[in-house]
């Protein structure tokens, strides 16, 4: 593991890409034709783009665009609604994707909205579980912004689902999790009326 630690963005691109052609060696496709003659590269770099999410630190991100504010100190919501996303289901390796809604009650600090999608990508790219995805949204918004009350719906398509085994094309996966004042059921209604689901 130390060895792999060690290695430049580079050279691990360069093993993804060794293990790519093995990959299609072993499909029975022959790596050396031109239609894939590249594609190991490129799959590798793609690969290492969309798991970049780990080497970002979603905190830090937050944190860089803190701001003191009095919005929140009569209760009022923050929201960011329809944030897209694109992960990896961790069990086969396949996308799932859709939106990501946050709402929070500030506590003396807002942060830039911008940031609330810059940690949906950080938290997506990487292998994930939609149950834990959303939480982990959930968990470092009201980590690092100590915030009276965090709540965090995700919806989604896993093309586990509508590709390979029971191939459902309609399914739509519904995540939710919440912090603070939104474990008060009026409060969450509250929110879901603000995205527009009831």
């Amino acid at each position: 593991m130390s060895d792999i630690q060690n290695m430049t963005d580079d050279q691990r691109i360069e093993q993804l890409a060794a293990h790519y052609k093995a990959i299609l060696e072993l499909l029975g496709e022959d790596p050396t034709r031109e239609g894939l003659l590249k594609t190991p590269v490129r799959a590798a770099k793609a690969m290492w783009s969309l798991t970049s999410g780990y080497h970002c630190n979603p905190e830090e991100t937050l944190r860089s665009a803190l701001f003191k504010e009095e919005y929140g100190t009569r209760g009022q919501i923050v929201v960011v609604k329809d944030i897209e996303f694109y992960s990896f289901c961790e069990h086969h390796i396949l996308p799932f994707f859709g939106v990501v809604h946050i709402g929070y009650i500030p506590n003396e600090y807002v942060t830039g909205l911008s940031k609330l999608a810059r940690i949906v990508d950080a938290f997506a790219r990487r292998l994930q579980l939609q149950e834990r995805f959303t939480t982990d949204i959930c968990d470092c918004l009201q980590r690092t912004l100590s915030a009276k009350g965090v709540i965090v719906m995700v919806e989604s398509r896993h093309l586990c689902m509508q590709m390979r085994g029971v191939e459902k094309q309609g399914a739509v996966t519904t995540t939710s999790s919440y912090t603070g004042v939104f474990e008060d059921l009026k409060r969450r209604e509250e929110f879901f009326s603000m995205i527009g689901r009831r």
